[in-house]
């Protein structure tokens, strides 16, 4: 079958999204990822066809820029500048073009982003079958857990639930901007939808996620069409990063990273320098990202090596600790090697990935309005000095091999494109 795979423009959508079509793909699908141009990179080094499409409104470089601004906010603000002055755009040029881009290229059905919001509205128009794969933590629309966007932890009283409830609007209200595309989209194209439901549109074939079951929240009433399956890596289809193994020492490693998006805080790596000078005995690898230059860091510490970017799965081999945003790539890829973390959520799915963590015993938080110099060192002190996180760590190592994530996630896809009959949507009424 050919299939076409359309992810957000972001490291850390990109990477498991190509990773799962190159599982499809050698499972003897033909995978034609569709993406803006500064997807390219990623598609070829995970041996994909690539098709470009909205090169006018996003050129080569222009993704970087355009979200450069969002690395230095945190919080809820983080999430509505992305969608307000950002999503929005992308989803208004994405709805126009690609339905010619799966016209030209052949693709018999579709993989979608999630957070590529309402991106589905075309292949709904076009009556082709689409799966939705969540590469963040899925979105629990019931109120028995918070919204990801929130680290509150998870309770099951009635004022949990209540107070998971006004965390939803909040959510609702962040997403809103591009609600208002959306129906101009479904109207031009002849679609009625209900929009007081806000699963009228999501894909009934599935609904993936790389969550792993045993690392969500329980009690979650999800629907018939939403699978767990595990992480979406092996280790394997990314491009070569440069790095300079002959400066580590033989020390416990601490491997730390800000991410890829809202990484722009230059307060949050002093900090993280700073408290690390109280371990001498080990050795930190730092990645900054490219929105921060290494000389607004102050005086490095000498068992601190920093990089703009570095080789993340090969280094949490190594690794002792993962000082992290929370991620959920990083996070699983952490776990994947049996690492513990210390958390600092900045934005996004973020605080709930970091609430996951606690509740877990794999690692322990800290949210960023309450970052000190003093409070990160005592977690890091607190984490590699109780050894009941690393094996708990160990734990969902071997769950996450055991769970065979991209394998499940490709047979979940081919089993729900397997009858094409099976795209009608029953919220859906084609006018």
């Amino acid at each position: 079958m050919k299939i076409g795979l359309v992810s957000m423009p972001f490291v850390g959508h990109l990477n498991p999204m190509t990773a799962l079509g190159r599982k499809l793909q050698s499972r003897g699908h033909e995978i034609v990822v569709i993406g803006v141009p500064d997807a390219e990179p990623f598609a070829r080094a995970a041996d994909l066809t690539f098709v470009p499409f909205c090169e006018e409104e996003y050129p080569a470089g222009s993704i970087a820029e355009l979200y450069a601004p969002i690395s230095k906010l945190h919080g809820l603000e983080a999430a509505r500048q992305s969608v307000r002055d950002k999503n929005a755009g992308l989803f208004t040029a994405a709805s126009q073009h690609l339905p010619w881009k799966l016209t030209q290229t052949g693709v018999e059905a579709l993989v979608i982003d999630v957070i590529h919001t309402y991106l589905e509205l075309v292949p709904l128009s076009l009556q082709m079958p689409y799966a939705q794969v969540s590469t963040g933590l899925p979105l629990d629309l019931s109120a028995s857990t918070p919204p990801f966007f929130f680290s509150w932890p998870h309770e099951v009283t009635t004022a949990a639930r209540d107070r998971n409830r006004e965390g939803l609007k909040a959510t609702g209200e962040i997403f809103a901007p591009i609600v208002p595309l959306a129906k101009s989209y479904a109207a031009k194209v002849g679609l009625t939808i209900d929009w007081n439901d806000p699963a009228a549109t999501v894909s009934k074939l599935a609904v993936i996620t790389q969550t792993p079951r045993e690392f969500d929240f329980p009690g979650i009433p999800w629907p018939s069409y939403f699978h767990y399956a595990g992480s979406f890596h092996d280790g394997d289809g990314r491009e070569p990063i440069a790095f300079p193994w002959g400066k580590l020492d033989g020390k416990p490693l601490v491997y730390a990273s800000m991410g890829t998006l809202v990484n722009g805080s230059e307060a949050i790596y002093r900090i993280i320098l700073q408290a690390l000078r109280s371990f001498p005995e080990i050795q930190v690898v730092l990645s900054i990202g490219r929105n921060i230059k290494p000389e607004a860091l102050g005086v490095v510490p000498k068992n601190a090596i920093v990089v703009p970017i570095a080789p993340q799965l090969r280094l949490l081999k190594h690794a002792s600790l993962c000082i992290t945003h929370a991620g959920l790539n990083t996070a699983l890829e952490a776990l994947a090697n049996g690492v513990p973390m210390v958390a600092i959520p900045i934005g996004y799915d973020q605080p709930g990935v970091a609430a996951r963590i606690a509740y877990h015993g794999v690692g322990e938080f800290l949210d960023f309005e309450h970052l000190s110099v003093e409070r990160v060192r005592l977690l890091i002190e607190q984490v590699l000095g109780n050894p009941q996180y690393r094996q708990k760590a160990r734990k969902f190592q071997a769950a996450i091999a055991r769970n065979r994530g991209l394998d499940l996630a490709a047979e979940l896809i081919e089993r729900a494109f397997k009858s094409k009959s099976r795209v009608v949507v029953d919220a859906l009424v084609v006018t």
